[in-house]
């Protein structure tokens, strides 16, 4: 009989089992829009805690920490689900529509089965991300210490401009930060500082990188040495090609923060051609580089760069001394002031003071001292130190100079004396006439070069430039840099005659010279030469340069030169004679300059330039005689070539026959001259060729005659167009008017001064002068007003606004002055009005908007409190503007 095994499983159980599944599965549809709901619901609140977390984590690691791993686990997941929802939560709709029955039942059961699961699941896995608790984030990292690099032992005087500096490359809107100035000035230390300083306090910082970038940019070298900076030297092995590198090196440094420094660059480099991404206030990295250049900061787009000065003479001194040091300094009680004498010869140029005071450390002796100055005067290229360490490193920047041009320019500048203020359109003049400018399209194209030149010289850090007392363009050079411009001008020392410079040195006769024959350019400006004699054989000679600047506190006392001094100078191009006040004659010998092209007797007492050397200058194209006391200029017309010419402030009479020579020089250009009130004046005026080239006019009247009452009843007439004329001065004339032509205008002019004149009521024609910079009226009686309304009308721009350039507006002793002009004008440039005794001026051209703004905005200035308080102003907000 075969055995059976039985198995009864009860009913009830398997029903249950049954129902469940039953109610789980049809839960996933009937419960879709509750779940649905939930999971959007909570995703909303998993983002928001994902938000609070990365901004702590920005915090956190902006002090240096690092997030640990299983955040980072964490928030990918997070943005992995999100994603997956954003795709569940776009097919809702159709899903939705195909519930029936309150969702009980589906039209596509097996499609409603499966997508009320994914939400079912999605939702408990969003749930359970949003219930994970993070007591830690980070964690303490091991950032790569930055890497201190080493400084002088001796640093003096950098302290306020290294707290400077570190303040304005933390401020956020920094990220890139140029440092420029002269070589030697101290940039490599300043930049060494600040990288040091972040040794100290890292700021979050991942990287401080340090390259030095140099003259040749070597863009290999570059990535290589940032790349092992950031500990990518090995992957960057592997890397086939350059540009391979760069997108490696970016790739990394992009999710990271970080501050580079660029040391002397020359050029512009471009951040992405190295693999640095831009520095912008969301990744707040930072670029600080130094240049000796103005121009490679502007390209680098830093609009304020910090430029890295000489030291204050205290300073300096102060650098000096630690350099020689106290044994030295006591060993003589001279030896101190002596001290002082060698510091002041290097001008606060860190480079040659401690060169100089590391030389000067072991001289214990006064007679040691008084040689090293005496070196330094006459020859400082041959101290010790200079042509080995001081002359080559300021070479650089010389032989990065664009063009010959440019590079004869700076040399040029190396024949005035030491300190000397050289104004730019006179040192301009001389380069036109050397043919270091080209002046064949004209000489305003010429002059517009000249100060290209000047400026990248000063961009170059080997000029400096302002504006002097008088508002004349200057430039100045450091003496070291003077120093390397002589050394070059005579071929690194080999030629030292070939380039005389003995400016301003106090010499009483000419220096000795042992072969005139290679002398090329001779400066012996600012001495105390009284006679000029021998007849030296100097047939390379260009330049000889005699004079002194226009406004300089030297006068030169130069009597007389031999008639035989000029006789073997057949290519002496520029000879300048100015402001040598006692020479009131020139040798006939001077005729014998057939090469000569520019001649300056400004501020000489010379009575008279005789026709043979008129006649034998033909190639003289620019000619200097303000300021002299010639009885006359006949004989002028020979000189065909002329196209400068200068008679200002001189005080021959000018006559008929001297105005026709003058309309025959074919080749005249630029006219700078002085008229009293005569007939003659009414002829130059209507002369239109004369007027346009006419630069500098000044109109006077000194000798009162009958000749002159008829220009004292009618005025004067300004009937061409006068587009050259920059400068137009009026003083102690009795004229009613100054009328002008129809084709009238002064595009050009730029300074306008009144002087002493009576009868004169009104100055309307300065509406036709657009870039009017300077207006100054004094002491004159019947003066009512600058515009007049009734005459602007008549005049054919008397819509332009006018005084939109002006910068000036000085205003004194006018008593019946009323009026500026009749209603309120912007005066965009204007800094300031002076106002003293013109009682009869209540009321300004002004608005609160009125005036250059800013914080050196425009102010008035004056002498009367009780003339600003009696000011009717426009409204109350113009008052508070001007009286604040």
């Amino acid at each position: 009989m075969g055995s059976c095994l039985s198995v009864s499983i009860p009913l009830d159980q398997s029903v249950n089992k049954v129902s469940q599944w039953l109610d789980e599965k049809g839960g996933y549809t009937h419960n879709l829009v509750k779940n649905l709901v939930a999971l959007e619901t909570t995703m909303e609140e998993l983002k928001a805690r994902r938000d609070d977390l990365s901004r702590r984590l920005t915090i956190e690691e902006d002090r240096g920490l690092q997030r640990l791993s299983v955040i980072q686990v964490w928030l990918d997941r997070v943005e992995t689900i999100e994603k997956e929802i954003i795709g569940i939560l776009g097919t809702r709709n159709v899903e939705l529509q195909r519930l029936c029955l309150c969702g009980f039942c589906s039209k596509s059961l097996l499609s409603s089965y499966r997508y009320g699961k994914t939400v079912f699941l999605k939702l408990r896995e969003v749930e359970k991300l949003k219930s994970e608790v993070f007591d830690v984030i980070v964690d303490q990292v091991l950032i790569p210490e930055v890497e201190e690099r080493p400084l002088q032992p001796t640093i003096v005087g950098q302290e306020t401009m290294l707290d400077k500096a570190w303040k304005h490359l933390m401020e956020d809107g920094v990220g890139v930060m140029g440092v420029y100035g002269m070589g030697g000035v101290g940039k490599t230390t300043l930049l060494t500082q600040l990288n040091n300083k972040f040794s100290e306090v890292r700021c979050g910082f991942d990287f401080v990188i340090w390259t030095v970038v140099s003259k040749e940019l070597q863009i290999e070298k570059i990535l290589d040495d940032i790349a092992q900076k950031v500990d990518l030297g090995g992957e960057m092995c592997n890397q086939k090609s350059t540009s391979q590198k760069v997108v490696h090196l970016f790739n990394f440094l992009k999710k990271k923060k970080f501050v580079l420094f660029l040391d002397d660059i020359w050029e512009k480099v471009e951040l992405a051609e190295i693999g640095i991404p831009i520095p912008t206030p969301q990744n707040r990295c930072k670029v600080v580089f130094s240049t000796r250049s103005q121009d490679v900061c502007a390209r680098m787009g830093v609009e304020k760069p910090m430029e890295v000065q000489c030291l204050a003479d205290n300073d300096a001194f102060d650098l000096f001394e630690k350099k020689v040091g106290q044994t030295t300094l006591v060993s003589d009680p001279e030896i101190p002031e002596l001290a002082r004498e060698v510091a002041k010869k290097c001008c606060g140029l860190p480079l040659a003071l401690n060169v100089i005071g590391e030389t000067m450390s072991c001289k214990r002796t006064i007679q040691e001292w008084r040689h090293a100055i005496h070196v330094l005067n006459s020859y400082a290229a041959e101290f010790s130190g200079m042509e080995d360490k001081i002359l080559p490193l300021l070479k650089y920047s010389y032989d990065s100079l664009k063009g010959e041009h440019v590079k004869s320019c700076l040399l040029y500048c190396a024949l005035y004396p030491e300190d000397a203020e050289i104004l730019k359109d006179e040192l301009i003049e001389h380069l036109i006439c050397e043919n270091i400018i080209d002046g064949s399209e004209g000489v305003e194209k010429a002059e517009y070069k000249g100060y290209d030149i000047i400026g990248s010289l000063v961009c170059a850090s080997l000029l400096m430039e302002w504006e002097n007392d008088h508002g004349r363009g200057v430039v100045r050079m450091h003496d070291v840099v003077r120093e390397m411009a002589l050394w070059i001008a005579s071929e690194l020392g080999t030629q030292k005659e070939a380039f005389i410079v003995r400016a301003g040195v106090g010499l009483r006769e000419i220096p000795k010279v042992k072969n005139w024959n290679i002398v090329r350019r001779m400066s012996l400006m600012e001495n105390k030469i009284v006679h000029l004699v021998g007849s030296p054989e100097c047939m390379e000679l260009t330049t000889f340069l005699m004079g002194r600047g226009e406004y300089g506190s030297f006068s030169s006392i130069l009597e007389d030169i031999s008639s035989e001094f000029f006789n073997y100078m057949p290519k002496l191009v520029v000879l300048d004679l100015s402001g040598n006040n006692s020479l009131s004659e020139l040798p006939e010998g001077i005729s014998n300059l057939v090469s000569l092209r520019y001649l300056n007797l400004r501020l000489t007492r010379l009575r008279c330039l005789p026709k043979k050397v008129l006649q034998e200058l033909k190639k003289l194209i620019h000619l200097d005689l303000g300021y002299t006391a010639l009885e006359s200029i006949d004989g002028i017309s020979s000189l065909h070539n002329l196209k400068v010419m200068k008679v200002e402030f001189s005080v021959f009479p000018w006559d008929l026959d001297t105005m026709k020579e003058l309309e025959t020089l074919k080749h005249l250009e630029i006219l700078t001259t002085s008229f009293n009130i005569s007939p003659t004046l009414e002829q130059f005026l209507s002369s239109l060729r004369l007027v346009s080239r006419t630069r500098f006019l000044q109109i006077s009247d000194d000798l009162v005659s009958s000749a002159n009452r008829h220009l004292e009843s009618t005025g004067i007439s300004l009937l061409g167009s006068m587009d050259k004329l920059r400068e137009f001065r009026i003083e102690r004339c009795r004229i009613p008017e100054i009328k002008i032509g129809r084709i009238c205008s002064f595009l050009s002019l730029v300074k306008v001064y009144i002087m002493g004149c009576k009868s004169l009521r009104e100055l309307t024609f300065l509406m036709l002068a657009p870039n009017l910079r300077t207006l100054r009226i004094r002491h004159s009686d019947d003066i009512e007003d600058i515009i007049n309304k009734e005459k602007a009308c008549e005049v054919e721009e008397s819509g332009n606004v006018p005084f939109q350039k002006l910068n000036v507006l000085h205003l004194e002793n006018l008593p019946k002055l009323k009026n500026i002009y009749w209603s309120p004008l912007p005066f965009p440039c204007l800094e300031k009005i002076y106002v003293e005794t013109c009682p009869n001026l209540k009321k300004l051209p002004l608005d609160s908007k009125s005036g250059k703004q800013g914080e050196n905005g425009c102010i008035i200035s004056y002498k009367s409190r009780g003339w600003i308080e009696g000011v009717e102003w426009e409204d109350e907000a113009t008052k508070i503007r001007f009286l604040s």
